[in-house]
Protein backbone atom coordinates (compact mmCIF):
# COMPACT_ATOMS: atom_id res chain seq x y z
CA UNK A 1 0.00 0.00 0.00
CA UNK A 2 1.51 3.08 -1.05
CA UNK A 3 1.75 6.32 1.89
CA UNK A 4 -0.56 9.05 1.37
CA UNK A 5 0.78 11.82 0.24
CA UNK A 6 1.09 15.44 1.33
CA UNK A 7 0.45 18.50 -0.16
CA UNK A 8 1.72 22.00 0.14
CA UNK A 9 -0.22 24.68 2.75
CA UNK A 10 -0.33 28.39 3.68
CA UNK A 11 1.84 28.97 6.64
CA UNK A 12 0.86 31.51 8.77
CA UNK A 13 2.18 34.39 11.23
CA UNK A 14 -0.62 33.87 14.33
CA UNK A 15 1.07 36.13 17.20
CA UNK A 16 4.78 36.72 18.20
CA UNK A 17 6.06 38.53 21.48
CA UNK A 18 9.22 39.03 23.50
CA UNK A 19 10.70 40.48 26.79
CA UNK A 20 11.45 43.97 27.10
CA UNK A 21 15.16 44.17 25.86
CA UNK A 22 17.96 44.76 28.75
CA UNK A 23 21.48 46.13 28.27
CA UNK A 24 23.88 42.99 28.66
CA UNK A 25 26.25 43.22 32.11
CA UNK A 26 26.28 43.65 35.61
CA UNK A 27 24.98 46.76 35.57
CA UNK A 28 21.73 45.37 32.83
CA UNK A 29 18.17 44.34 34.59
CA UNK A 30 18.53 40.93 33.27
CA UNK A 31 21.87 40.52 35.17
CA UNK A 32 20.64 37.80 37.57
CA UNK A 33 17.80 36.47 35.35
CA UNK A 34 18.30 33.31 33.50
CA UNK A 35 18.09 33.18 29.71
CA UNK A 36 15.96 30.17 30.09
CA UNK A 37 13.30 32.21 32.17
CA UNK A 38 13.34 34.35 29.42
CA UNK A 39 12.24 32.38 27.39
CA UNK A 40 9.35 30.72 29.11
CA UNK A 41 8.04 34.20 29.80
CA UNK A 42 7.40 34.59 26.16
CA UNK A 43 5.71 31.27 25.67
CA UNK A 44 3.23 31.67 28.50
CA UNK A 45 2.09 34.76 27.46
CA UNK A 46 1.73 33.13 24.09
CA UNK A 47 -0.61 30.88 25.56
CA UNK A 48 -2.20 33.56 27.53
CA UNK A 49 -3.35 35.63 24.55
CA UNK A 50 -4.73 32.78 22.68
CA UNK A 51 -6.49 30.86 25.13
CA UNK A 52 -8.27 29.03 22.77
CA UNK A 53 -5.02 26.99 21.56
CA UNK A 54 -4.85 23.75 23.27
CA UNK A 55 -0.96 23.41 24.64
CA UNK A 56 -1.35 19.86 23.41
CA UNK A 57 -1.98 21.00 20.30
CA UNK A 58 1.77 22.01 19.56
CA UNK A 59 3.98 19.89 17.70
CA UNK A 60 7.15 21.80 18.11
CA UNK A 61 8.88 24.02 20.12
CA UNK A 62 12.19 25.59 18.23
CA UNK A 63 14.42 28.19 20.42
CA UNK A 64 17.11 29.74 19.21
CA UNK A 65 20.51 30.66 21.00
CA UNK A 66 23.96 31.77 19.46
CA UNK A 67 25.89 30.37 22.70
CA UNK A 68 24.40 27.18 23.67
CA UNK A 69 25.95 26.72 26.73
CA UNK A 70 24.89 27.53 30.70
CA UNK A 71 21.43 28.91 31.17
CA UNK A 72 21.09 28.63 26.83
CA UNK A 73 22.47 25.18 26.45
CA UNK A 74 20.97 22.10 27.57
CA UNK A 75 19.01 21.78 23.83
CA UNK A 76 16.44 24.87 25.31
CA UNK A 77 13.67 24.62 23.03
CA UNK A 78 12.63 21.41 24.91
CA UNK A 79 14.10 22.74 28.15
CA UNK A 80 11.82 25.62 27.72
CA UNK A 81 8.43 23.68 26.75
CA UNK A 82 9.08 21.75 30.50
CA UNK A 83 9.43 24.46 32.25
CA UNK A 84 6.75 26.56 30.52
CA UNK A 85 4.53 23.59 32.02
CA UNK A 86 3.69 22.47 28.63
CA UNK A 87 3.14 18.72 27.94
CA UNK A 88 5.25 16.30 28.15
CA UNK A 89 4.45 14.86 24.55
CA UNK A 90 5.35 18.63 23.07
CA UNK A 91 8.96 18.06 21.94
CA UNK A 92 11.36 20.80 21.24
CA UNK A 93 14.58 21.61 19.89
CA UNK A 94 17.45 24.62 19.74
CA UNK A 95 19.00 26.18 16.50
CA UNK A 96 21.91 28.36 15.91
CA UNK A 97 22.35 30.42 12.88
CA UNK A 98 24.20 33.26 14.88
CA UNK A 99 21.95 36.90 14.40
CA UNK A 100 19.30 34.67 12.47
CA UNK A 101 18.65 31.65 15.18
CA UNK A 102 15.04 33.19 15.38
CA UNK A 103 14.22 33.77 11.90
CA UNK A 104 16.04 30.24 10.92
CA UNK A 105 13.68 28.78 14.09
CA UNK A 106 10.71 30.68 12.21
CA UNK A 107 11.60 29.42 8.26
CA UNK A 108 12.62 25.62 9.63
CA UNK A 109 9.27 25.07 11.50
CA UNK A 110 7.61 26.62 9.09
CA UNK A 111 8.77 24.18 6.22
CA UNK A 112 7.27 21.67 8.49
CA UNK A 113 4.12 23.24 8.60
CA UNK A 114 3.95 23.92 4.67
CA UNK A 115 4.91 19.96 4.17
CA UNK A 116 1.83 19.23 6.40
CA UNK A 117 3.88 17.57 9.16
CA UNK A 118 3.28 20.57 11.78
CA UNK A 119 -0.08 21.86 12.54
CA UNK A 120 0.91 24.67 15.05
CA UNK A 121 4.72 25.57 16.59
CA UNK A 122 6.30 27.83 18.33
CA UNK A 123 9.86 29.18 17.14
CA UNK A 124 11.78 31.56 19.00
CA UNK A 125 15.15 32.91 20.14
CA UNK A 126 16.82 33.97 23.33
CA UNK A 127 20.33 35.92 23.75
CA UNK A 128 21.70 36.43 27.41
CA UNK A 129 25.27 38.30 26.22
CA UNK A 130 25.56 39.81 30.01
CA UNK A 131 25.60 35.73 30.98
CA UNK A 132 27.26 34.66 27.63
CA UNK A 133 29.31 37.58 25.35
CA UNK A 134 29.28 36.62 21.60
CA UNK A 135 31.88 33.87 21.18
CA UNK A 136 32.10 32.90 24.45
CA UNK A 137 34.02 29.25 24.71
CA UNK A 138 33.91 29.12 20.44
CA UNK A 139 37.50 27.84 19.08
CA UNK A 140 37.75 29.21 15.55
CA UNK A 141 39.57 26.44 13.62
CA UNK A 142 42.96 28.03 12.78
CA UNK A 143 42.55 26.95 9.35
CA UNK A 144 40.16 29.83 8.50
CA UNK A 145 43.19 32.07 8.98
CA UNK A 146 46.23 29.90 8.05
CA UNK A 147 44.64 28.85 5.25
CA UNK A 148 43.50 32.24 4.17
CA UNK A 149 39.67 30.70 4.12
CA UNK A 150 38.42 34.61 5.65
CA UNK A 151 40.19 38.08 6.02
CA UNK A 152 40.62 38.17 10.09
CA UNK A 153 38.41 41.16 10.01
CA UNK A 154 35.87 38.70 9.56
CA UNK A 155 35.58 37.25 13.19
CA UNK A 156 35.26 40.61 14.22
CA UNK A 157 31.35 42.21 13.67
CA UNK A 158 32.58 46.15 14.18
CA UNK A 159 35.52 45.71 11.54
CA UNK A 160 33.13 43.68 9.11
CA UNK A 161 31.09 46.73 9.15
CA UNK A 162 33.90 49.22 8.80
CA UNK A 163 35.36 47.10 5.78
CA UNK A 164 30.89 48.10 4.31
CA UNK A 165 31.88 51.39 4.61
CA UNK A 166 35.12 50.72 2.69
CA UNK A 167 32.90 48.74 -0.05
CA UNK A 168 30.19 51.69 -0.35
CA UNK A 169 32.30 55.25 0.48
CA UNK A 170 29.10 57.22 -0.56
CA UNK A 171 27.63 55.76 3.27
CA UNK A 172 29.42 58.27 5.27
CA UNK A 173 29.77 58.47 8.63
CA UNK A 174 27.44 61.64 9.11
CA UNK A 175 24.53 59.33 6.93
CA UNK A 176 25.15 56.20 9.91
CA UNK A 177 24.76 58.49 12.38
CA UNK A 178 21.65 60.57 10.89
CA UNK A 179 20.33 57.20 10.42
CA UNK A 180 20.81 56.48 14.06
CA UNK A 181 19.39 59.32 15.50
CA UNK A 182 16.01 58.67 12.87
CA UNK A 183 15.74 55.11 14.57
CA UNK A 184 15.92 56.69 17.92
CA UNK A 185 13.34 58.80 16.83
CA UNK A 186 10.94 56.43 15.55
CA UNK A 187 10.97 54.18 18.29
CA UNK A 188 9.90 57.00 20.93
CA UNK A 189 7.34 57.57 18.86
CA UNK A 190 6.12 54.07 18.65
CA UNK A 191 6.39 53.77 22.54
CA UNK A 192 4.40 57.00 23.01
CA UNK A 193 1.87 55.74 21.12
CA UNK A 194 1.72 52.35 22.62
CA UNK A 195 2.85 50.20 19.51
CA UNK A 196 6.28 48.62 21.15
CA UNK A 197 4.04 48.29 24.73
CA UNK A 198 1.90 45.78 22.79
CA UNK A 199 4.49 43.52 21.60
CA UNK A 200 5.85 43.23 25.34
CA UNK A 201 5.39 40.46 27.81
CA UNK A 202 6.88 41.94 31.49
CA UNK A 203 9.21 40.17 33.02
CA UNK A 204 10.25 39.67 36.84
CA UNK A 205 13.84 40.60 37.71
CA UNK A 206 16.17 40.06 40.44
CA UNK A 207 19.29 41.67 41.81
CA UNK A 208 21.44 42.88 44.80
CA UNK A 209 18.87 45.89 44.95
CA UNK A 210 15.73 43.86 45.27
CA UNK A 211 13.17 42.74 42.59
CA UNK A 212 11.68 44.54 40.08
CA UNK A 213 9.60 44.06 36.99
CA UNK A 214 10.73 44.95 33.62
CA UNK A 215 8.24 46.71 31.35
CA UNK A 216 10.23 48.44 28.49
CA UNK A 217 13.68 48.40 26.64
CA UNK A 218 16.36 49.35 28.44
CA UNK A 219 18.57 50.50 25.53
CA UNK A 220 17.07 53.45 23.55
CA UNK A 221 18.23 56.44 24.30
CA UNK A 222 15.60 59.49 23.63
CA UNK A 223 16.67 62.84 22.21
CA UNK A 224 20.10 61.39 21.38
CA UNK A 225 21.26 64.27 18.30
CA UNK A 226 23.85 64.05 15.17
CA UNK A 227 26.19 66.16 17.18
CA UNK A 228 26.10 63.39 20.34
CA UNK A 229 27.37 60.87 18.04
CA UNK A 230 29.83 62.88 16.17
CA UNK A 231 31.67 62.98 19.70
CA UNK A 232 31.89 59.01 20.25
CA UNK A 233 34.86 56.86 19.71
CA UNK A 234 35.29 54.87 17.05
CA UNK A 235 36.73 51.45 18.76
CA UNK A 236 37.39 49.11 15.64
CA UNK A 237 39.34 51.70 13.36
CA UNK A 238 41.30 54.48 14.20
CA UNK A 239 39.00 57.70 12.39
CA UNK A 240 36.55 54.69 12.17
CA UNK A 241 32.70 55.39 11.51
CA UNK A 242 31.62 52.39 13.65
CA UNK A 243 30.74 53.90 16.99
CA UNK A 244 28.47 52.58 20.10
CA UNK A 245 25.76 55.40 18.96
CA UNK A 246 25.57 54.00 15.07
CA UNK A 247 25.05 50.04 15.81
CA UNK A 248 23.49 47.98 18.21
CA UNK A 249 24.31 47.18 21.62
CA UNK A 250 25.22 44.42 23.51
CA UNK A 251 21.97 43.09 24.75
CA UNK A 252 19.92 40.52 26.51
CA UNK A 253 16.18 39.42 25.73
CA UNK A 254 13.98 36.57 24.35
CA UNK A 255 11.27 36.58 21.90
CA UNK A 256 8.34 33.79 20.23
CA UNK A 257 6.23 33.73 17.71
CA UNK A 258 2.60 31.36 17.02
CA UNK A 259 2.89 30.01 13.51
CA UNK A 260 0.63 27.66 12.12
CA UNK A 261 -1.09 26.19 8.93
CA UNK A 262 -3.88 28.17 7.79
CA UNK A 263 -6.09 25.62 8.08
CA UNK A 264 -5.54 24.70 11.54
CA UNK A 265 -5.93 28.44 12.79
CA UNK A 266 -9.26 29.07 11.15
CA UNK A 267 -10.41 25.58 12.43
CA UNK A 268 -8.85 26.70 16.09
CA UNK A 269 -10.14 30.25 15.66
CA UNK A 270 -6.79 31.48 16.10
CA UNK A 271 -5.67 35.05 14.47
CA UNK A 272 -3.87 35.46 11.24
CA UNK A 273 -1.26 38.13 11.77
CA UNK A 274 0.30 37.26 8.05
CA UNK A 275 0.89 34.78 5.53
CA UNK A 276 4.33 33.15 4.74
CA UNK A 277 5.10 33.94 0.75
CA UNK A 278 8.93 32.40 0.78
CA UNK A 279 12.11 32.70 2.67
CA UNK A 280 15.77 32.93 1.41
CA UNK A 281 19.26 32.45 2.97
CA UNK A 282 22.77 33.11 0.85
CA UNK A 283 26.21 33.12 2.24
CA UNK A 284 28.83 36.02 1.45
CA UNK A 285 32.40 37.14 2.09
CA UNK A 286 32.65 37.02 6.00
CA UNK A 287 34.29 40.07 5.66
CA UNK A 288 31.65 42.39 4.88
CA UNK A 289 28.70 40.02 6.40
CA UNK A 290 26.74 43.38 6.75
CA UNK A 291 25.66 42.38 2.62
CA UNK A 292 23.67 39.75 3.03
CA UNK A 293 20.52 41.21 3.19
CA UNK A 294 20.98 42.42 -0.64
CA UNK A 295 21.58 38.62 -1.99
CA UNK A 296 18.82 36.89 0.59
CA UNK A 297 16.21 39.41 -0.99
CA UNK A 298 17.40 39.15 -4.45
CA UNK A 299 17.30 34.90 -4.05
CA UNK A 300 13.91 35.34 -2.71
CA UNK A 301 12.26 38.35 -4.90
CA UNK A 302 13.19 35.62 -8.15
CA UNK A 303 11.75 32.87 -6.53
CA UNK A 304 8.29 34.68 -5.77
CA UNK A 305 8.69 36.60 -8.82
CA UNK A 306 7.72 39.80 -6.59
CA UNK A 307 10.01 42.98 -7.37
CA UNK A 308 11.05 45.40 -5.07
CA UNK A 309 8.53 47.97 -5.62
CA UNK A 310 5.79 45.49 -4.47
CA UNK A 311 6.80 45.66 -0.67
CA UNK A 312 4.86 47.43 1.44
CA UNK A 313 7.08 47.82 4.66
CA UNK A 314 10.25 46.73 5.24
CA UNK A 315 11.94 45.52 9.04
CA UNK A 316 15.49 45.41 8.45
CA UNK A 317 17.40 44.51 11.77
CA UNK A 318 19.75 47.14 12.71
CA UNK A 319 22.72 45.15 13.24
CA UNK A 320 24.87 48.21 12.00
CA UNK A 321 23.22 51.46 10.31
CA UNK A 322 25.60 51.57 7.34
CA UNK A 323 24.48 47.57 6.89
CA UNK A 324 20.68 49.26 6.31
CA UNK A 325 22.15 51.63 4.65
CA UNK A 326 23.87 49.38 1.89
CA UNK A 327 20.32 47.62 1.58
CA UNK A 328 18.41 50.39 0.93
CA UNK A 329 21.28 52.18 -1.98
CA UNK A 330 21.36 49.00 -3.32
CA UNK A 331 17.78 48.64 -4.37
CA UNK A 332 17.24 53.07 -4.22
CA UNK A 333 15.53 53.61 -1.24
CA UNK A 334 15.73 56.61 0.37
CA UNK A 335 17.54 56.57 3.57
CA UNK A 336 14.44 58.19 5.29
CA UNK A 337 12.19 56.14 3.01
CA UNK A 338 8.79 55.84 5.33
CA UNK A 339 8.18 52.01 4.59
CA UNK A 340 11.39 51.56 6.15
CA UNK A 341 11.70 50.61 10.17
CA UNK A 342 8.44 52.33 10.97
CA UNK A 343 9.12 51.66 14.36
CA UNK A 344 12.71 52.66 14.75
CA UNK A 345 14.90 49.44 15.28
CA UNK A 346 17.99 47.33 16.84
CA UNK A 347 19.89 50.73 17.24
CA UNK A 348 17.37 52.14 19.38
CA UNK A 349 15.67 48.96 21.63
CA UNK A 350 18.95 46.36 21.24
CA UNK A 351 19.86 43.38 19.27
CA UNK A 352 20.09 40.42 21.52
CA UNK A 353 21.48 38.15 18.51
CA UNK A 354 19.49 35.17 18.16
CA UNK A 355 16.34 36.76 19.20
CA UNK A 356 15.83 39.51 16.76
CA UNK A 357 14.14 37.76 13.25
CA UNK A 358 11.09 37.16 15.26
CA UNK A 359 10.94 40.73 17.34
CA UNK A 360 10.98 42.19 13.30
CA UNK A 361 8.35 39.60 12.63
CA UNK A 362 6.24 40.60 15.49
CA UNK A 363 6.41 44.29 14.64
CA UNK A 364 5.77 43.79 11.46
CA UNK A 365 2.34 41.97 11.63
CA UNK A 366 0.88 44.48 14.05
CA UNK A 367 2.03 47.40 11.63
CA UNK A 368 0.08 44.87 8.79
CA UNK A 369 -2.91 45.39 11.01
CA UNK A 370 -2.56 49.27 10.90
CA UNK A 371 -2.16 48.92 7.29
CA UNK A 372 -4.59 47.27 4.84
CA UNK A 373 -3.29 49.20 2.01
CA UNK A 374 -0.31 47.13 1.74
CA UNK A 375 -0.13 43.40 0.95
CA UNK A 376 3.63 42.32 0.81
CA UNK A 377 6.24 43.08 3.50
CA UNK A 378 9.93 42.19 4.29
CA UNK A 379 11.62 40.97 7.05
CA UNK A 380 15.30 40.69 6.66
CA UNK A 381 18.76 40.73 8.44
CA UNK A 382 23.02 40.30 8.29
CA UNK A 383 24.10 37.23 9.51
CA UNK A 384 27.57 36.80 11.27
CA UNK A 385 30.38 34.68 9.39
CA UNK A 386 29.31 36.05 6.12
CA UNK A 387 24.94 35.37 5.65
CA UNK A 388 21.91 37.08 5.13
CA UNK A 389 18.42 36.03 5.21
CA UNK A 390 15.14 37.65 4.27
CA UNK A 391 11.46 37.04 4.54
CA UNK A 392 8.60 38.14 2.67
CA UNK A 393 5.01 37.74 4.00
CA UNK A 394 1.46 38.60 2.70
CA UNK A 395 -0.79 40.80 4.95
CA UNK A 396 -4.07 38.95 5.31
CA UNK A 397 -5.93 42.93 6.08
CA UNK A 398 -5.26 43.74 2.69
CA UNK A 399 -8.25 45.29 0.87
CA UNK A 400 -7.10 45.55 -2.55
CA UNK A 401 -6.66 49.34 -2.57
CA UNK A 402 -3.94 51.05 -4.43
Amino acid sequence: MAPSTTTQRNVVFVDGIRTPFGKAGPKGMYAETRADDLVVKTIRELLRRNPQLDPARIDEVAIAATTQTGDQGLTIGRTAAILAGLPETVPGFAIDRMCAGAMTSVTTTASGIGFGQYDVVIAGGVEHMGHHPMGEGADPNPRFLADRLVDPSALVMGNTAENLHDRFPSITKDRTDAYAVASQNKYEAARKAGFIADTLVPVATRSAAGWGLATEDEPPRPGTTIEDLAKLKTPFRPAGRITAGNAAGLNDGATAALLAGEDTALELGLPIGMRMVGFAFQGVDPAVMGIGPVPATEKLLGRTGLKIEDIGLFEINEAFAVQVLAFLEHYGIADDDPRVNQWGGAIACGHPLASSGVRLMTQLSRQFAQRPDVRYGLTTMCIGLGMGGTVIWENPNFDGAK
